[in-house]
């Protein structure tokens, strides 16, 4: 039985509002289906799907966290920072995110050119029917094209072999300071957690940095159970909240069934000796 247990908490998951497959109402009946008892929407950059989800995760009897997944740009790589308990009507958030915004979209055709150049003709328009919001148009949707279209296996291969850093369709862009994006969280009465850590490739030096430079502008957590996340590094993560007092975070980061590792509500219990950046709000 013990070994069945899952953790009622999802934190971190995305919708068509972003790069998801499902709706806010889709995601919210699936999160419930599967246990889960307190959920957020986290989209990359966006809040607009946000009152769906809360109409309809209050319907099923979850509780509901306003969310958001903001890119930054740091020590020359992309890092996630998610808000939790955002206040989605704050001024400066939507100001903040809506400028993100625009900036995707140069970044979408300057991927289009280069996948092009590669041979993957009419990739930006391929690529629009799977973002539900044009103006996050991703390298996720461009990476559903390619394996629609057969030139890839599937999301993973297209990111191997074209579209992750450093590949050949990549663009690089640079989204908000961590400073502006901890700021904006903060201004909306939200709380700053650091997302699925385990995906950067920084050395022992450049995390330490990272860790730090985030706590003292306010932030306060980080994921540790995330489906970016190995079951090994569940616990090197919690060592590192540990070491460093962070609150800890929670969610599978599901895009949509068949993609990713953990479906929504699929997360192990909590590693012991933490404290749940929700305990606020179970």
């Amino acid at each position: 039985m013990h070994a069945q247990a899952r953790l009622p908490v999802d934190l971190h998951c995305h919708s068509v509002f972003s790069d998801g497959l499902l709706t806010p109402a889709e995601l919210a009946e699936r999160a419930h289906a599967n246990g889960v008892r307190l959920w957020s929407l986290t989209d990359h950059d966006e809040i607009a799907g946000l009152k769906p989800a809360r109409e309809h995760a209050r319907a099923l009897g979850m509780r509901f966290v306003d969310g958001v997944e903001i890119s930054v740009t740091w020590a020359g790589q992309t890092v996630h920072i998610v808000g939790l308990g955002i206040d989605p009507d704050n001024e400066t958030l939507r100001d903040g995110l809506r400028d993100m915004r625009a900036g995707r979209q140069t970044r979408a055709r300057a991927m289009s050119e280069r996948l092009a150049a590669l041979g993957f003709e009419n990739a930006y328009e391929g690529a629009l029917p799977f973002a539900g919001n044009p103006e996050l148009i991703s390298r996720t949707h461009f990476a559903r094209f390619l394996v629609q279209q057969g030139h890839c296996a599937d999301l993973g291969e297209a990111f191997r072999r074209y579209l992750g850093e450093g590949k050949p369709a990549f663009v690089p862009t640079r989204w908000a300071s961590l400073a502006q994006a901890v700021d904006w969280i903060l201004q909306a009465g939200g709380k700053a957690v650091i997302a699925h850590p385990g995906r950067y490739e920084f050395d022992d030096t450049r995390y330490h940095a990272l860790y730090t430079q985030f706590l003292e502008l306010g932030g306060i957590g980080i994921e540790v159970l995330t489906g970016s996340h190995s079951p090994r590094e569940y616990g090197l993560y919690a060592q590192v909240a540990r070491s460093y007092g962070f609150q800890v975070s929670c969610g599978s980061d599901f895009h949509g069934p068949g993609e990713g590792l953990i479906d929504l509500g699929g997360l192990p219990p909590l590693p012991s000796g933490l404290t749940p950046v929700w305990q606020e709000w179970l």
